[in-house]
């Protein structure tokens, strides 16, 4: 999914500032947020549409609101951190590095394996869409809308060609951490790298049918893009 450039309506943006605020450290977990009344009037914006923000919130586990205690911070634990919302909300400025290495962390014990039983179960069909999705990178580049499309077709894909609808069900999530990585990388101009090439290892391992090979080439390609984003070296397979 590409990032939105259109206005959200008001509870939606006003649970965008909060949220962001909440990811990035900058209201912590315990802290009570602004009553009702004093929020809406100090935002010049309806209760109505406060309190709907803050059902926001809650629906996506970044806080908890009782009537005796008011709306506090949820412990991190309850923050659904795949939502696509949350994920735009911690790359919408500089992320905390420790929630970055999670969220590759998680990604690397994931998509290797989605690449290795891709490379076993994939279609013909499917293999075609992921050559595709390589010539588009690479005719376009990531620097382009079109090519960080097809960064995003190219991992959903994979998780299809897994044969594993349980493993398919995370589809939007990988989209968005692939979509706002690569976003955030673009803005700070940390997309130095060319990581084209990898995700054309990744396909070749696929077409040859090599599940060992693209177990390999997903976990070097997922080293690489967390040294992208953090600015550190890699610790990847090739060494």
């Amino acid at each position: 999914m590409e990032p939105r450039s259109a206005s959200p309506r008001i509870p939606a943006k006003i649970a965008r500032d909060l949220g962001i605020k909440i990811v990035s450290g900058r209201f912590k977990v315990g802290d009570v947020l602004e009553g009702e009344v004093e929020a809406s009037g100090q935002r010049q914006v309806s209760r109505s549409a406060y309190r709907e923000a803050i059902r926001i919130l809650v629906a996506k586990g970044l806080v908890e609101s009782r009537p005796r205690t008011g709306t506090r911070v949820s412990p991190q634990h309850k923050w659904h951190l795949l939502d696509p919302d949350i994920l735009s909300w911690i790359f919408s400025r500089e992320p905390r590095v420790e929630l970055v290495s999670s969220l590759f962390e998680l990604r690397k014990l994931i998509e290797p394996e989605v690449a290795r039983l891709a490379a076993l179960r994939r279609s013909p069909e499917q293999l075609a869409e992921l050559k595709e999705a390589v010539g588009q990178m690479e005719r376009s580049t990531l620097h382009t809308s079109k090519g960080r499309a097809a960064d995003q077709n190219f991992h959903t894909v994979l998780l299809l060609a897994s044969g594993n609808i349980f493993l398919v069900t995370l589809s939007s999530s990988i989209a968005a951490a692939v979509a706002w990585t690569t976003a955030f990388k673009q803005r700070t101009q940390r997309l130095r790298r060319d990581p084209v090439p990898d995700h054309r290892r990744v396909y070749e391992a696929v077409a040859a049918g090599n599940p060992a090979l693209a177990y390999t080439a997903m976990t070097d390609l997922l080293e690489l893009a967390l040294s992208d984003t953090t600015n550190r070296p890699s610790r990847g397979s090739r060494g």
